[in-house]
């Protein structure tokens, strides 16, 4: 049974989405022909994570835009390592050869009709970038057919343009050297070096001028923060609007690099959201459900309007990137109610993960013994739940969508819980939430700021549940256990 159908049991289907109090709206301009004219802001990112860009056209036609994605982030566009020797692992994409477009996603032609394509469903495009580094294999040939060794990508860089320290990150208590050496023998490129930052610059520019609207800074922990700056600002000067940025800072809040520091440079991930869900819904260190109301700033993360925010991501589903409890599609219940969470609450830009199924943590996307990336989309229908994942079509996740969008900006009231793991909470008038994390059933008789009338519960398939607000704006409802309820206007 795929792990689609049996997250449908835990809840259905039905529509889009949400946001937050201090998020951003990223659906700019008036709606594409032959979407819906929801005039909702959209507001929630999904990470398509190792898909082809043929595939992500289609995606962005049939399921993002009519269901009020805001965006898209792809895996790194730029010319990589290949390497047939360890079976192709996911990984070798975070291993830059050169700057020309060609990776096992496609080419840039490909590229540039998958933006087109998305744009015109009303969907963004955010380029994962990576520019802290080069491959750091002994030598190779590239995703594009150039041949390199380490400290030499011809045409690009030599020895001079990377940083002295030629050993691995062995402390993260000092900032030099968790910027200045190198992540697991990856070649650290220097970053003041104005020729380093030309040749960034031009190749962020280039995405730019295919129509990519905003980067992941991936590895911007290892960047000094002014050092980045510099490069995002040169190419601020030449486009018009500025692209959207976010970066990869993993703070524990115990190590000398600080998200602060990034800020001004664009939002950042805040990776504790994730841990402190996670751990919350899985019972870890004396924590539950009812302790999230006040989750925020107050809890030591970052202003709602700087973070991005997620369940998990590709790292974090291989216990890569700093550890730390997160949940997975692996746990498929928990985390259906753990997105239901994220998206119902004010805090945040969320991202929805999609992925592949692994067994080891190396392991690439479904692919042809020679490394080729096996499509998605067959005769115009999916392998969503049996070679790829596709999280963002669960319907508990892709209902939530519409309900965050529609409830953008509202406050979190009428928060209500049994003061372990049986939640409820409203966004303003516009929407209301209850999650059962326990085993055993739950009725209540909930308050809400909804108008009276009868609605939809976005998490029961094809709507098929309708529960009535009264005058009063209460409803009554039970709902078994581990189960959820979304209602919006």
């Amino acid at each position: 049974m795929s792990l689609l159908i049996t997250v449908m049991t835990l809840a259905g289907s039905c529509s889009l989405g949400q946001v937050n109090l201090g998020t951003k709206h990223f659906f700019r301009g008036a709606t594409p022909a032959g979407l819906s004219a929801d005039p909702s802001p959209r507001t929630v990112l999904v990470h398509l994570f190792e898909w082809r860009w043929d595939d992500i056209a289609q995606e962005c036609e049939t399921f993002l835009g009519p269901n009020g994605y805001a965006a898209v982030q792809i895996s790194p566009p730029q010319e990589h390592v290949v390497l047939a020797d360890e079976q192709f692992p996911w990984w070798q994409r975070y291993q830059p050869v050169s700057y020309k477009l060609v990776s096992r996603s496609g080419d840039r032609t490909q590229l540039a009709d998958m933006v087109r394509r998305c744009h015109g469903a009303g969907v963004q495009v955010y380029a994962d970038a990576v520019i802290n580094h080069m491959a750091g294999v002994s030598s190779g040939v590239g995703s594009a057919g150039t041949r390199f060794t380490k400290y030499d990508y011809p045409g690009l860089y030599r020895d001079p343009d990377f940083n002295s320290c030629r050993r691995n990150i062995d402390t993260y208590q000092d900032s030099d050297t968790v910027t200045q050496c190198e992540l697991v023998g990856l070649a650290d490129l220097n970053l003041a070096s104005p020729y380093v930052q030309s040749q960034i610059s031009a190749y962020l520019l280039d995405l730019i001028n295919l129509g990519i609207d905003g980067f992941r800074i991936d590895a911007a922990k290892h960047i000094r923060a002014k050092e980045l700056g510099i490069v995002l600002e040169h190419l601020r000067e030449q486009v018009e609007p500025d692209p959207y940025v976010y970066q990869e800072v993993i703070d524990p809040g115990t190590e000398a690099i600080k998200k602060v520091e990034y800020y001004p440079n664009g939002d950042v991930f805040e990776f504790e959201y994730g841990h402190i869900v996670g751990e919350s819904f899985l019972g870890l260190n004396n924590r539950n459900l009812a302790q999230l109301e006040t989750l925020g700033e107050s809890w030591g993360l970052m202003p709602a309007d700087k973070a991005v925010v997620f369940i998990d991501n590709h790292d974090k589903q291989r216990g890569h990137g700093g550890g730390g409890t997160y949940l997975t599609h692996k746990q498929a219940s928990l985390y259906s109610l753990a997105n239901v969470f994220m998206l119902a609450f004010p805090y945040g830009y969320p991202q929805v993960m999609s992925s592949y199924p692994f067994t080891t943590s190396d392991q690439g996307p479904p692919a042809d013994p020679d490394g080729t990336t096996h499509r998605i989309f067959a005769n115009g229908t999916t392998t969503c739940g049996q070679e790829w994942v596709c999280e963002h079509h669960w319907t508990t996740i892709a209902p939530m969508v519409r309900f965050r969008n529609r409830t953008d900006g509202q406050p979190l009231t009428h928060w209500w819980t049994n003061g372990s793991n049986q939640i409820a909470f409203g966004r303003g008038d516009r929407g209301f939430v209850v999650i059962n994390r326990d085993g055993r059933p739950l009725t209540h008789r909930f308050q809400t700021g909804l108008p009276a009338g009868e609605y939809c519960n976005l998490l029961a398939e094809s709507c098929t549940e309708r529960l009535r607000v009264g005058r009063d704006g209460q409803f009554e409802a039970r709902l078994p256990g581990m189960g959820a309820i979304a209602l919006v206007r």
